[in-house]
């Protein structure tokens, strides 16, 4: 057993464990973070509202984007069809969103938000935002969390390039077993 004592910035925020590799694993630190955003969605949104975190966003992007459709949704999301399909019918049966079809291409249905829609849209957004700059006052300036957020934008970006590269097939070095090293596809 270690006698080493960790610094905080290198230990789990709760219980105290050494994080040591996993404090430069960008996944994990995104996990904890999304620990905080959730408990704030939850409390903020979630609760008060009835909303869950998927269906916020699909309407917030709905409001942000009038007319979009279902597929252009589903793609923005990285989401099936019967998926957004599914999310759709929810915020349609509480009348937050519509569908309308398209006069251009009659197979295409474009959304809308309702005025109720709209209005929802935008109480949660603030409260979001007012408490998350609460909840991290004591733990990001201003400035740090612009940056903070640029940054995630930025790894968002790469969404694309990742999954290009998932699409590649890749040759992987695997040891057999005569522990010589053979290329696996």
């Amino acid at each position: 057993m270690s006698t080493r004592r960790s610094s905080r910035s290198d230990t789990t925020p709760a219980g105290r464990l050494d994080e040591a590799r996993l404090h430069d694993v960008l996944g994990y630190q995104l996990a904890q973070a999304g620990i905080v955003t959730d408990a704030v969605f939850k409390s903020q949104v979630g609760q008060p509202f009835g909303l869950r975190p998927v269906e916020y966003t699909v309407l917030t992007l709905i409001v942000e984007n009038p007319g979009g459709s279902l597929v252009r949704l589903a793609r923005a999301l990285a989401v099936t069809a019967p998926n957004i399909t599914m999310w759709i019918d929810r915020l349609e049966s509480r009348g937050l969103v519509r569908r309308e079809q398209s006069a251009r291409d009659r197979r295409s249905q474009l959304l809308h938000a309702t005025p109720e829609g709209v209005a929802l849209a935008r109480a949660a957004t603030q409260r979001i935002l007012d408490a998350e700059r609460q909840a991290l006052a004591n733990h990001l300036s201003p400035g740090e969390r612009a940056i903070l957020l640029e940054l995630l934008h930025k790894v968002a970006c790469a969404r694309s390039e990742v999954a290009a590269a998932r699409a590649q097939p890749t040759v992987a070095s695997v040891p057999s077993r005569r522990g010589k090293s053979v290329q696996a596809q």
